[in-house]
């Protein structure tokens, strides 16, 4: 049996729910494709210099799931190599689940959309806090004014993209108002 980058989601269950349902084919003309990766290509890096949040979905040692809402600056993630991101972590609320979802499962995801262009990218992998204070200070937005608690770094195992189905136009203010000039 061959293995896909998107075996990572299609798993067996999910393979035989899409045979029970009709969509089996065409996601296996997909796998044959290849159109999932599992590197940052340069399109993937133009997509996520762009965004200014993301969603972070972790889950505990027994399975039960978590999703966090992290923003910055745009472009506050960072490409560290062809399968690595960072972003800086913010001092927030202080629950830390995330913090200790990671410290007893690696596994995440990250939710990516771009709302006016009606797009999300999807990346799957594993990640885990770094409190480095090289790689903190590199992605330190001095300018952005948060304090920094340490940093996340994702190593990815495969991304994909989706387009506009159901996906409503949203603006930011400023996007908006740059439409209006």
């Amino acid at each position: 049996m061959s293995t896909y980058v998107s075996d990572i989601a299609f798993t067996p269950a999910v393979k035989a729910a899409q045979e029970k349902l009709g969509s089996r084919k065409a996601y296996a003309n997909v796998e044959k494709r290849g159109s999932w990766t599992s590197v940052i290509t340069p399109e993937l890096e133009a997509f996520i210099a762009e965004r200014d949040s993301l969603y972070l979905g972790t889950s505990s040692a027994s399975g039960q799931p978590y999703i966090q809402h992290r923003g910055g600056p745009k472009g506050f993630v960072k490409v560290l190599d062809e399968k690595t991101l960072a972003f800086a972590e913010f001092s927030g609320n202080a629950q830390y689940i995330s913090l200790g979802n990671l410290g007893e499962n690696p596994k995440a995801f990250i939710f990516l959309m771009d709302y006016p262009n009606r797009m999300r990218i999807k990346i799957w992998g594993t990640a885990h806090f770094s409190d480095d204070p090289e790689l903190v200070a590199r992605l330190t937005d001095e300018s952005y004014g948060a304090r920094v608690e340490r940093a996340l770094v994702f190593h990815v195992e495969a991304w994909d993209r989706n387009y506009d189905q159901h996906i409503q136009r949203r603006f930011t203010r400023e996007e908006r108002d740059q439409n209006e000039s």
